[in-house]
C-alpha cells in the first residue's frame, strides 16, 4: 500500500509540475492512452489525436480511481457530468467524442508517426510563435486564472502585465504598428 501511495504522490507532483510549466504543452495521442496515459493527457494544455487513437480512463476496471490528479483536471476540462461519465463508464474516447466534449482541440489528418508529429508541431506553432517572454507571461496568467481565487488571479495578471508593458516585445510592436484584422 505504501508503494502505491508513494507512486501516487510522485505522479501527482510530476504532472502538476508539467501542467505548471512556463511553456505551452500538447499531448499528441497516437494509439491508446489508457489509465495513467489518460491522466497524463489532462496535465497538458492541449490534446491532439490521430485517427484511430483512443483515450480511456480504465481505473474502475482495476478497482481504482485516478490517483495522479487526472480526475480533478478532467473535471476542469470537460465539466463534472462528462468527467463522471468518462470515469465511471470507462468510456472509449475516440477523436470525434474528444472534440465533442472539448477534451481535444483537433484530430490530425495522419496516423503516421512522423507526419502526425510534424502536424502537431505546425498546429502548436500558432500558439508558440512570438517573443518567448510574452508566451511565458500568457501561460502564467492562464495558470493563475485556473488555479487562484479571482482576486489573486487579477493581482497576478496585473503584476505580469507590468513585466511586459514597456518591455522589448511591447516597444518593438509599437514601432511596427501592427494592423489587427
Amino acid at each position: 500500500m505504501k508503494d502505491g501511495m508513494n507512486m501516487c504522490m510522485f505522479m501527482q507532483n510530476t504532472l502538476t509540475r508539467l501542467m505548471r510549466l512556463p511553456l505551452i504543452s500538447v499531448a499528441l495521442v497516437q494509439g491508446k492512452a489508457f489509465g495513467g496515459g489518460a491522466e497524463l493527457t489532462t496535465a497538458c494544455d492541449f490534446r491532439l489525436m490521430t485517427p484511430g487513437s483512443e483515450i480511456r480512463f480504465v481505473h474502475k476496471h482495476m478497482g481504482l480511481v485516478p490517483g495522479w490528479g487526472g480526475a480533478a483536471r478532467l473535471v476542469r476540462i470537460v465539466g463534472s457530468g462528462a468527467a463522471l461519465q468518462l470515469l465511471s463508464g470507462t468510456a472509449r474516447v475516440d477523436p470525434e467524442k474528444a472534440l465533442r466534449l472539448g477534451f481535444s482541440e483537433q484530430t490530425l489528418s495522419s496516423s503516421d508517426e512522423t507526419r502526425a508529429l510534424e502536424e502537431a508541431r505546425a498546429w502548436l506553432s500558432q500558439y508558440t510563435e512570438g517573443p518567448v517572454s510574452v508566451i511565458r507571461a500568457m501561460k502564467k496568467v492562464v495558470t493563475a486564472g485556473r488555479e487562484l481565487p479571482l482576486e489573486d488571479a487579477l493581482r497576478t495578471e496585473k503584476d505580469i502585465f507590468g513585466t511586459v508593458w514597456g518591455g522589448p516585445a511591447n516597444l518593438q510592436a509599437l514601432v511596427r504598428r501592427p494592423k489587427h484584422k
